[in-house]
């Protein structure tokens, strides 16, 4: 007779960060049916405090002070719960609050709110932190599509406006079709190791690494296949055609929300899947990872795309867009030193820190362009930031602040990020890529200094609009910034403990 498992056994108090905010966004798509259209603020705040919640849960399970569940999986495996699942969380639950703070007074603006926005948001975070702790490929897969649907929704959320409905048109096709290549780079897995757990496939690839080449070839295909879908996520070259058009015509805040969310979910799947699934995946007797020069190859052309032509553009969203773009590349690195021995959870570690780093930096970014930009959409050039030290000398000083971090300039938490990315490329014996990395960085100090300049020694005539929700954004993101740039150890003990459940 079939036992029902009951909760012990499922593990949920390893989950609760995640089901407890699952719980909530249903609840509040129901308590949403009964707001006045003209008190939306009642389930932006309820929104808010339901991430806040899981958000101190997962930093009280990061930092160790409680630790609730008998292991680190839940659900029969299908859930990891650990240390790096962790960091995702409190990663993906900042950027979601940040996320709701900029998009209260900017939906006013464009006359669209709606309480749909939020739950929509909630989903997506969702999907972010399951696919951070997939310990399965099926899971991994339906955790992407939670990601993804509420996203191709957003992005047309400022219907019927033309560039708005293009984006979330594009989204939806490209995205669609990343599905396709990912689903069936899974089933190439599951046919060369018979499993979808990502533990299981750890465990027969060591096994095919030095058994017949006809499985050695389905399992390689399977993952490159696997980096197709993935690589589209992250916006990795040359899987990044869609960035800069959705970038540019969806709605500011679904940007700022979106530009991190998706990395965040994408990385986090990524050092499952390669990290720690096929880590031991080599040919021919080689101590590296077979896919591991393919990953950093593709980090160095992402690199390369996204700085250099970032600098050809006028349009803030799009450059930022080919920002988003080159720091894929950065933390692309990371995965790719994951591939050596050894160096798997350093390289874990680094995706975690420049995660959280990136999250303060570029929320910070678009909710300045919110502040910027017009209800028709416009004010978004880069000539539209001239002169804004002299109207808003605040708002121009946390501009600043993340152009730095984005540069990777000492005491921002971006440097961090990349001190510690470099650091796991070095372990790894990848110098070319991290040369690359670093010469690259100092192309995109071309771009991001001109915003600075025009800022401070161009004359122009900037309006703003910075509303209290949208200053107290920026202002978390400034000091997000600069205090894990300053006490950079916050970062580093907090990844301290991250160690892959299996395969490190």
């Amino acid at each position: 007779m079939f036992e029902v498992p009951g909760l012990g056994d499922l593990n949920v108090a390893a989950t609760l960060p995640v089901t407890l905010l699952a719980f909530g966004a249903c609840l509040f798509l129901l308590v949403d049916l009964f707001i006045p259209k003209d008190r939306k603020y009642i389930t932006a705040w309820l929104t808010a405090a339901g991430i806040g919640v899981s958000l101190v849960l997962s930093l009280l399970m990061l930092t160790g002070v409680i630790t609730w569940g008998d292991g680190e999986e839940a659900f029969f495996g299908l859930f990891i719960a650990d240390q790096f699942s962790q960091a995702v969380n409190v990663a993906a639950l900042l950027t979601a609050l940040l996320g709701v703070m900029v998009a209260y007074n900017y939906l006013d603006k464009i006359d669209r709110q709606r309480g749909e926005y939020y739950y929509l948001l909630l989903f997506t975070t969702l999907g972010v932190m399951f696919m951070g702790a997939s310990g399965d490929l099926v899971t991994l897969f339906v955790s992407l599509e939670l990601l993804s649907i509420p996203l191709y929704i957003l992005s047309g959320f400022r219907w019927p406006h033309e560039e708005s409905e293009e984006s979330a048109m594009k989204y939806f096709i490209l995205g669609a079709f990343a599905s396709g290549f990912l689903v069936y780079g899974i089933a190439l897995i599951y046919g060369a190791t018979g499993t979808t757990s990502l533990t299981g496939i750890w465990e027969a690839t060591a096994d095919i690494s030095s058994g017949e080449t006809s499985t050695k070839f389905l399992l390689l295909i399977g993952a490159g296949m696997t980096l197709v879908g993935l690589g589209f996520k992250v916006a990795a070259v040359p899987f990044h055609m869609w960035t800069p058009d959705v970038y540019q015509g969806a709605p500011t805040s679904v940007v700022a929300y979106m530009s991190v969310a998706a990395k965040v979910g994408g990385f986090a799947a990524l050092v499952r899947v390669f990290g720690a699934g096929i880590s031991n995946f080599a040919l021919d007797g080689d101590t590296t990872a077979a896919w591991q020069d393919t990953i950093w190859l593709i980090a160095a052309f992402t690199m390369i795309l996204g700085n250099f032509v970032a600098i050809a553009q006028s349009e803030l969203k799009r450059l930022f867009g080919y920002s988003s773009i080159a720091h894929a590349g950065y933390m692309l690195i990371a995965i790719a030193a994951a591939g050596s021995a050894g160096v798997t959870d350093e390289a874990a570690r680094a995706v975690a820190i420049y995660l959280m780093a990136y999250a303060f930096t570029n929320v910070g970014v678009f909710a300045v362009i919110i502040a910027l930009e017009k209800k028709d959409m416009s004010g978004t050039s880069i000539d539209n930031v001239k002169g804004l030290a002299t109207s808003q000398p605040l708002l121009a000083a946390a501009m600043t602040l993340f152009m730095f971090s984005l540069t990777g300039i000492p005491l921002t938490a971006g440097f961090v990020g990349k001190w510690f990315v470099f650091k796991s490329a070095m372990s790894a014996d990848l110098i070319p890529v991290a040369v690359i990395g670093v010469l690259t960085s100092l192309v995109s100090a071309f771009y991001y200094l001109r915003i600075v300049w025009y800022m401070y020694f161009e004359e122009g005539e900037t309006e703003t609009d910075l509303p209290r929700p949208l200053a107290w954004a920026i202002t978390i993101s400034a000091v997000g910034t600069l205090v894990l740039g300053v006490v950079p150890y916050l970062l580093s003990e907090m990844a301290n403990e991250i160690t892959l459940a299996f395969g490190g």
